[in-house]
């Protein structure tokens, strides 16, 4: 149940109301933005609320459990406070939102409709569609400690220890030549094992794309530049000259945590975890079938 302030109260009892709807979004990056369907910009609390930018949304509909709503939030891409470079830079992912119903008349007159955040976006050639998820949905996500086979951790993390700013995991490039959005040749990081930056990031320092990051998805080592494929293309072009810091990933397997890293003692994983495979068997004449473990050295 909402609690309405008493001066909206006496409008909505009123017979004639001057409502609006306001979206008040927080990128993770820090900056807010404020829309409405107002004809006029509203200002509330120092956000600036913009008036006809092309961002609408479905109707709000309140269901029980932790599925996502029906409510979906779409804006033209043309327009000045939405830009597709953002979208594609990822700087409304996750990003929280509020919407309100507002008095535009006296704007301190509002109530809030829901909070949430953005969830999945797709992109047309013209506009763009937001799912807004709720905040029970958090709740709808796996939390606690993974058991499998390859490693749980975030290889640097707390619970790995491995210190990528050392210099056997970390390196400094610059694009020498770039061969599609996805690939691109690079000097500054011959010196590395090939494959070492395979599933490792890629932090960008100058150009176009300085401050975003993205995850690499295979390296090999050429005479004398190193070559590059990303997963993701990046939401701007690649120029040759653009600089980046690189450091190691892993692929977390045993093998890797063991040969690149000797850091087994940390591994997040259960590489001798029983799989359907296993539970599927059966006994076969000339097997080890003495009830030993199946991974012992003797």
């Amino acid at each position: 149940m909402k609690t309405l302030d008493a001066g909206l109260v006496a409008h909505l009892l009123g017979g004639v109301t001057t409502l609006c709807h306001c979206w008040r979004v927080a990128r993770k990056d820090g900056a807010v933005l404020g829309f409405t369907d107002h004809d006029r910009d509203l200002v509330i609390e120092g956000v600036t609320y913009k008036a006809a930018t092309g961002f609408t949304a479905t109707a709000i509909e309140d269901q029980l459990g932790l599925a996502v709503s029906n409510l979906d939030v779409d804006g033209a891409l043309s327009s000045a406070a939405i830009t597709e470079d953002d979208l594609n830079a990822g700087l409304y992912d996750d990003a929280a939102v509020i919407i309100m119903r507002v008095n535009w008349q006296d704007v301190s007159q509002r109530v809030i409709l829901r909070s949430g955040f953005l969830g999945q976006v797709t992109r047309g050639e013209a506009a763009f569609s937001a799912e807004l998820r709720g905040l029970a949905a958090k709740l709808d996500q796996s939390a606690g400690r993974v058991f499998q086979r390859t490693c749980a951790w975030e290889l640097g993390d707390s619970r790995c220890q491995i210190d990528l700013g050392a210099p056997a995991h970390h390196g400094t490039g610059t694009v020498v030549s770039v061969i599609s959005s996805f690939d691109f040749t690079a000097s500054g990081i011959g010196s590395f094992v090939p494959g070492i930056f395979s599933r490792g990031k890629i932090v960008w320092t100058s150009g176009d794309n300085a401050g975003l990051a993205v995850e690499v998805k295979a390296h090999s080592q050429g005479a004398p530049n190193a070559w590059l494929s990303l997963f993701l293309p990046m939401p701007r072009p690649i120029e040759v000259g653009d600089t980046f810091d690189i450091t190691a990933g892993c692929d977390k397997r045993l093998e890797t945590c063991r040969d690149r890293f000797a850091n087994v003692v940390n591994f997040g994983g259960f590489p001798h975890m029983p799989g359907n495979d296993f539970a599927l068997g059966y006994a076969r004449q000339g097997d080890n079938n003495d009830g030993g473990s199946l991974f012992s050295s003797g």
